[in-house]
């Protein structure tokens, strides 16, 4: 397993992380929604909005998954955080960055991850990812999916939680 390296811009990384106030925070029913979506579109069985603190990733909504947060030295999702681009693991099992991870070879057995990296102005906060246990890949309009998934989680994630019922 190769451990996530530090970004270069990490301390204003964690400065915008913290200025959000998201970390801790209630689940929304907005952003649950997203997930919940983003897992029935793309049939995986978790999907996350993680965020990457400089300890740990909290997950401010989650489907398929009971934890709440995972230590970042073994995070998929802190390797997202040196590109706008989606970070795309076809089969962990073939990838030396993941291999031998904990969450690879014990629950909850990923084998594909697709994180799309959540920010502004190149400072990346955390990712919207699909997870499966099986391997496979995402065609160009699943990208442009994704891509656009990330686009509405981070309207979300910039404005205030304001609930509704609707």
């Amino acid at each position: 397993m190769i451990k996530p390296p530090i970004p270069d811009n990490e301390q204003e990384r964690l400065a915008l992380l913290y200025d959000m106030l998201l970390l801790d925070t209630p689940p929304e029913e907005r952003l649950d929604k997203i997930v919940a979506f983003a897992a029935s579109e793309f049939d995986v069985p978790i999907c996350l909005i993680s965020l990457v603190d400089s300890e740990r990733q909290w997950f401010k909504a989650r489907v398929g998954l009971e934890a709440c947060e995972t230590s970042r030295d073994i995070s998929f999702c802190a390797h997202a955080l040196h590109s706008n681009d989606i970070l795309l693991v076809p089969d962990a099992l073939l990838d030396p960055r993941f291999h031998d991870n904990p969450l690879v070879t014990g629950a909850p057995h990923i084998r594909f991850y697709a994180g799309a990296p959540l920010g502004k102005d190149g400072l990346v906060i955390g990712t919207l990812c699909l997870i499966d246990t099986r391997p496979r890949t995402l065609d160009a309009v699943e990208l442009s999916i994704l891509k656009s998934l990330r686009e509405l989680a981070m309207l979300e994630l910039a404005s205030p939680g304001v609930e509704t019922n609707a």
